[in-house]
């Protein structure tokens, strides 16, 4: 079947959660404050083959000039067809009048991923977080 793709938020929680489970990110484990994050922002790209999620591209964005491409994923068994790729191309043509996309990719071995796609790694720049899961549910 062919992947198609959408930027219409028709996912449910469990395709969220089962989806985020499927590369073992610990998102997953929370799969009402994920679906409520992926609801109120500003972009969501979903990969569909037939009616399972297959892929997902998210963003933030300040509606002008910045945006803040994360959560880039693909499931285990889709990975290598291009879906990833795909969702970043249009992610790319929907903020091109945009002074900056930007990514901060969680593992140093994904970036030549994104440098194929155009991204550049920051002269001087350093990946930094605050992590606060265990503090909430």
């Amino acid at each position: 079947m062919a992947i198609s793709y959408t930027e219409e938020k028709t996912f449910i929680q469990a395709d969220i959660q089962e989806l985020f489970l499927s590369v073992g990110w610990v998102s997953g484990q929370y799969p009402s404050r994920l679906y409520k994050a992926l609801m109120n922002s500003s972009t969501v790209v979903t990969a569909w083959d037939g009616n399972q999620l297959v892929g997902l591209v998210r963003l933030l964005d300040d509606s002008e000039m910045v945006a803040y491409m994360h959560y880039v994923l693909v499931r285990p068994d889709y990975q290598g067809q291009g879906i990833a790729g795909k969702m970043i191309e249009m992610v790319k043509e929907k903020y091109k009048d945009y002074l900056y996309i930007e990514i901060m990719p969680e593992e140093s071995r994904n970036a030549a991923f994104y440098e194929r796609h155009g991204f550049q790694v920051m002269a001087d720049g350093v990946a930094m977080q605050l992590c606060n899961f265990g503090n909430r549910q």
